[in-house]
């Protein structure tokens, strides 16, 4: 019989119809929430794993250790449990204290850092990076780790492809990783070569510039979790990526609440400034079948963040 991890991946497709209603061209979300672990990363956990084994330098019983804004070291909990392995995850402190809960609840060890320049030795990756060495763990490395961005290149994309049918007007996601857009992104242009790929980018983040002229932009604060950066993840290829567009924490947690009260989705903040991204595409016009995007995770791991503390509190 399958286990868990059978069941990461395969996930809905399905359209906006109330938030997207009147616009051009349908924009389709891809439910990624709904992986066994709630989000996207469970893929690439799953991945990660299944490619250190093959590579057999990863065997029960050893410890994995990642740098995680949290999804990912949730997605590698669910792999650990149920592949025998103990987990330390290591989470800069902007992080939600929801995640942390998550974490230590499915048995990691979580140790919360400063929100460090990636120059700094206090920087999340630099002491994953670090502990590896000193104590022999696996470093499952996401934002290097080349089987990140395959499995969505081998499972995401072709999935959205087959839902679609084959026509997709433009595909737009965030980038944490790169993995997501990478990967998609590199389907699409085998398969279906004349959609637009997008990335979604927070203000304050530095990517979108990069995408934009091959320079990196100012490095500024933004609250969105998960998505953006002050520097390229090296599984990002700006060859498969058109465009950019800018979103405000603002507009994405505003969408994000619209998301739940209007289409039923309980998401989180990404996938607001993903929905942002789409809809602004779709209201342009002139593309050849729908935007699709990605939901990347539920809303489960933000309820203490300021921001969706506010949608409990009482209209003036």
């Amino acid at each position: 019989m399958p286990d868990l991890l059978a069941n990461i991946g395969r996930t809905p497709l399905v359209p906006l119809r109330q938030i997207a209603a009147g616009l051009p061209v349908p924009v389709l979300v891809k439910c990624e929430h709904m992986n066994p672990g709630g989000s996207v990363k469970d893929r690439i956990a799953l991945a990660i794993v299944d490619d250190a084994e093959a590579r057999d330098v990863l065997h029960p019983g050893d410890t994995l250790v990642e740098a995680t804004a949290g999804n990912t070291g949730v997605g590698l909990a669910l792999v650990a449990a149920v592949r025998g392995y103990r987990l330390v995850c290591v989470m800069p402190e902007k992080m939600s204290v929801d995640k942390r809960t998550v974490l230590r609840s499915l048995g990691a060890r979580v140790e919360v850092v400063p929100n460090a320049p990636p120059t700094s030795p206090d920087n999340f990756r630099n002491v994953a990076e670090r502990m590896a060495e000193q104590h022999g763990w696996f470093n499952t490395d996401q934002f290097r780790n080349p089987a990140n961005a395959l499995v969505h290149e081998q499972t995401t994309g072709p999935e959205i492809v087959e839902q679609t049918l084959g026509r997709i007007g433009a595909f737009v996601a965030g980038v944490g990783t790169g993995g997501t857009l990478t990967g998609v992104g590199r389907c699409l242009r085998a398969k279906v070569p004349h959609a637009r790929v997008v990335l979604a980018d927070p203000v304050g983040s530095a990517l979108a510039d990069w995408i934009e002229t091959g320079r990196l932009g100012l490095d500024g604060s933004y609250q969105v979790e998960g998505i953006g950066g002050s520097t390229v993840p090296e599984n990002l290829d700006r060859q498969v990526v058109d465009e950019a567009m800018r979103v405000t924490d603002e507009e994405s947690f505003a969408m994000a609440r619209r998301l739940v009260r209007e289409e039923g989705l309980l998401v989180g903040g990404s996938a607001g400034t993903n929905v942002v991204a789409a809809l602004r595409l779709a209201a342009r016009g002139g593309l050849d079948g729908p935007v699709v995007t990605v939901l990347p995770d539920s809303w489960d791991r933000y309820r203490a963040q300021p921001w969706m503390q506010a949608w409990g509190q009482p209209a003036c």
